[in-house]
């Protein structure tokens, strides 16, 4: 199967280009949450904005891959990698960048443009990929709930595990609607049955042979 007809090529330079401006934008979210209204983040302790925004990256990078018209099978894993890893790199990066600012300019509350600079990326990035090595539950008064790391994980599941859905169904449509094309063209470029002018539909029945036992039927003869 080529890469032209399956759109194996397409899809993995669309879908990389997707979750790259994905993450850069999670990123920027996670870098700047401070200036959004402190109900809409304090509301289930950001928890649902986050799965929002893990959910939208999900269909951003399976619209992307799915714009190609994909055949190939081999996208959905690679659905789910991008997506997932578009919502890993963007909170490492937004969170090594605001650590790394934190601890460069102690006392200030806030981030800004500036300090998106590789010297803030590398200063924060030890804090920001030990996100990843804590557990995934505690126990509280209240019962068990998600420490950072299981959120973190938590929205990098979602986020792949929708990918790859979006994108099988994509695939599975593209791939009825090209077999049924198919079929419609063999039927079309099939041939009639060639029939000699004046020749019936049906052919006669054939006579039955004569029989030598058989008595002669004088009205028929």
């Amino acid at each position: 199967m080529s890469h032209k007809r399956s759109g194996l090529l397409s899809g993995l330079l669309t879908g990389l280009l997707a979750a790259l401006v994905c993450a850069a934008g999670l990123g920027a979210a996670i870098l700047f949450q401070q200036r959004l209204p402190s109900a809409f983040m304090s509301f289930g302790r950001g928890v649902p904005v986050s799965l929002a925004l893990s959910l939208l990256i999900a269909v951003v990078v399976a619209l992307a891959i799915g714009a190609v018209r994909p055949r190939s099978r081999a996208l959905l894993p690679l659905a789910a990698l991008y997506a997932g890893g578009a919502v890993a790199a963007g909170q490492i990066t937004g969170k090594a960048i605001m650590d790394g600012a934190a601890l460069r300019t102690p006392g200030r509350s806030g981030a800004e443009l500036a300090d998106v600079t590789l010297d803030n990326l590398n200063a924060g990035l030890g804090g920001a990929l030990s996100l990843y090595q804590g557990t995934l539950m505690q126990t509280e008064a209240a019962g068990r709930t998600l420490t950072p790391t299981g959120a973190a994980w938590l929205y990098i599941a979602v986020a792949a595990l929708a990918a790859f859905a979006l994108v099988a169904l994509r695939v599975a449509l593209v791939r009825r609607a090209q077999r049924a094309d198919e079929a419609a063209q063999e039927e079309a470029t099939q041939e009639p049955e060639y029939r000699a002018p004046f020749e019936p539909a049906q052919q006669p029945t054939p006579k039955p042979s004569a029989d030598l036992f058989t008595p002669r039927d004088p009205a028929r003869d």
